[in-house]
């Protein structure tokens, strides 16, 4: 089950005007489920994108990596998107490419597109051959279904091993004209993203320059699902595409440093952070969700080295599964962080309000019922304090638990 996790109810994702989801049932891999989805945008969008740190990236990444360099700059742009689950087509040599590619340009026929106008992506299983034909088949249904009120249909058809469709919307205003926020994201396992989460796409009406866009795209993964991790492995399919349709009828924004560029950069990070946390809230077999603050470091790089490390230790997270105290493993996690100058004197480790080590060593109050009251918890705070400077940072995980193993294990059944 997931962690205080529902999915937002349909009516409460606003349409985005110049965005239309199409989906259908193509049988990608299993047949009676929504597994196809097609992402239309009005001529004059404009699109950033973060991908996967992986080297062993899939065929769509690359594609899509090539068909927005084709486009930087150019007056045709991005105009539509093709998602599969159940297939990642990755670790499929130039045969997936052949096969991503070939989706591209029977989306594009449809649509009478350039298919350098598609970006395509893909999630599930890897090392298996993509089924295009079916995918092929079933863009005509799609297409047909493409509407701008489809984003809870949207989220529940890009899922792979998540319980819970995630999607969240906002609206803010910016110079006087209402602007709409909206964005899904998957993911469950297989989760320490080098840039974004598996997948997931974000859309707003708002005017922005379309040489901000990257800078937007790169700013929001890492203020958000750069700082999310369920198991340490980070996909070969991590995408992140920002959208903005530029239909909102306010002075456009070209810089995210000005009052509007501010306004907007902070309600979609918002709408982001919302996705990245559901991710880790539907963890697989995850029955606490776990904020690691840490504080006091030189740096917010050494930070995240801490804060990872505690986020990433097996015996951390078993812990937290168990409801049991067993704190001496965060500081040793905290030891082995990679700072080589850490003065353990000077550490001090909180789980919520109760203070558990002070000085690198167990407080003289810490009573061990208070830690367990604070394991208990479905949501818990762990709060480490360096003692070496001024920097700060902040990494979202969950437990490790029985069922981790089971889904993963029956993962291909």
């Amino acid at each position: 089950m997931p962690v205080n996790l529902v999915a937002t109810p349909a009516a409460d994702l606003y349409p985005v005007p110049g965005v239309r989801w199409g989906i259908t049932e193509a049988g990608i891999r299993k047949a009676n489920r929504k597994d196809l989805a097609v992402l239309l945008l009005d001529e004059g969008a404009s699109v950033g994108a973060v991908f996967t740190q992986n080297r062993f990236c899939a065929a769509p990444v690359q594609i899509c990596r090539e068909h927005l360099a084709k486009n930087a700059g150019q007056s045709l742009g991005i105009r539509a998107m093709l998602i599969n689950t159940g297939n990642a087509n990755a670790g499929t040599g130039e045969d997936g490419l052949s096969r991503a590619k070939s989706s591209c340009i029977a989306l594009a026929r449809e649509l009478n597109l350039s298919p350098e106008q598609i970006l395509p992506f893909s999630t599930g299983v890897i090392m298996e051959p993509l089924p295009h034909d079916r995918i092929a088949a079933g863009l005509p249904a799609a297409l047909a279904d493409a509407k701008e009120n489809n984003w809870a249909n949207a989220a529940e058809a890009i899922m792979t091993t998540d319980t819970v469709a995630k999607a969240f919307s906002s609206r803010i205003t910016l110079g006087g004209v209402p602007v709409t926020i909206t964005g899904i994201s998957k993911g469950a396992g297989m989760i320490r993203p080098n840039m974004a989460t598996m997948l997931g796409f974000m859309a707003t009406d708002a005017c922005v320059a379309p040489a901000l866009m990257s800078q937007l795209a790169r700013e929001l993964a890492e203020g958000s699902f750069n700082r999310v991790t369920v198991d340490g492995d980070t996909s070969t399919n991590d995408s992140f595409v920002v959208v903005a349709s530029n239909q909102a009828k306010h002075a456009p924004v070209t810089s995210l440093d000005s009052a509007d560029g501010k306004a907007l950069r902070a309600a979609m990070l918002e709408i982001a952070r919302k996705l990245a946390q559901a991710i880790v809230r539907d963890g697989e077999g995850a029955t606490k969700f776990i904020t690691i603050q840490v504080e006091g470091g030189k740096t917010g790089v050494e930070c995240r080295k801490v804060a990872y490390a505690i986020a990433h230790s097996p015996l951390v997270k078993t812990a937290f599964f168990a409801s049991d105290p067993n704190l001496g493993r965060i500081l040793a996690a905290v030891g082995y962080a990679g700072i080589d100058d850490l003065d353990q004197t000077k550490i001090d480790l909180y789980l919520d309000d109760v203070l558990v080590a002070k000085n690198g060593g167990r407080h003289v109050d810490y009573v061990e019922a208070d830690g367990q009251r604070v394991m208990k918890q479905s949501e818990i705070t762990v709060r480490v304090v360096l003692g070496r400077g001024e920097a700060s940072d902040t990494v979202w995980t969950c437990d490790l638990s029985y069922d981790y193993v089971k889904i993963n294990a029956d993962y291909r059944s």
